[in-house]
């Protein structure tokens, strides 16, 4: 039986955090920091604090965007489908399971009069989200097998488990006021 690339990596790694448990919490990071207030409708977010990949954002025509460019809930919809497609090539290579194609679309639906403020019943957020998951393997896969490599990334995938069960989000606020600095 051979080791699979996967095992490869995660091993030293699994045995590292059983002695140091602390090692294994990690930070994920974006950042938006606006230079072009004249323009509400599109920005820029940085993902990754080491290589600062930088994506054009937009809002969507819904709520008055243009539409043109990716927005935060396609972000959002991009972020569960790549974390539970590379979860789930990381299960099946771990458990040797030869894949012919995979496929992820996540899709989220969101009533935006909430929003909008129009009616305070509307809640603010995505009602629901979708997730189509299409996965070929060799002919002679167990069938098993194939629910059980289902199962583990519905379990393993990080952003799928932060959406499923909600978490919450700290906010610290700064306002800073241009006066009250020159005054200090």
């Amino acid at each position: 039986m051979r080791t699979s690339i996967v095992h490869q990596r995660q091993q030293p790694l699994i045995q590292e955090y059983l002695v140091h448990p602390e090692k294994a919490w990690i930070k994920d990071f974006a950042v938006v920091e606006s230079n072009d207030y004249e323009n509400p409708l599109q920005t820029k977010v940085i993902l990754n604090d080491e290589v600062k990949n930088e994506y054009p954002v937009g809002l969507h025509r819904a709520i008055g965007g243009l539409h043109q460019i990716a927005n935060p809930g396609d972000i959002l919809c991009g972020a569960l489908a790549s974390c539970f497609e590379t979860t789930l090539r990381m299960i099946a290579n771990r458990l040797q399971i030869k894949l012919l194609k995979t496929k992820v679309v996540a899709r989220a639906y969101a009533d935006v009069r909430g929003t909008l403020q129009m009616d305070k019943t509307v809640p603010v957020e995505f009602q629901k989200m979708e997730l189509e998951i299409i996965v070929e393997a060799e002919d002679n896969t167990n069938p098993t097998l194939l629910t059980t490599l289902i199962k583990a990334t519905e379990y393993s995938c990080v952003v799928f488990q932060t959406l499923k069960k909600g978490t919450p989000i700290d906010s610290n606020v700064r306002i800073l006021n241009l006066l009250e600095e020159e005054i200090a």
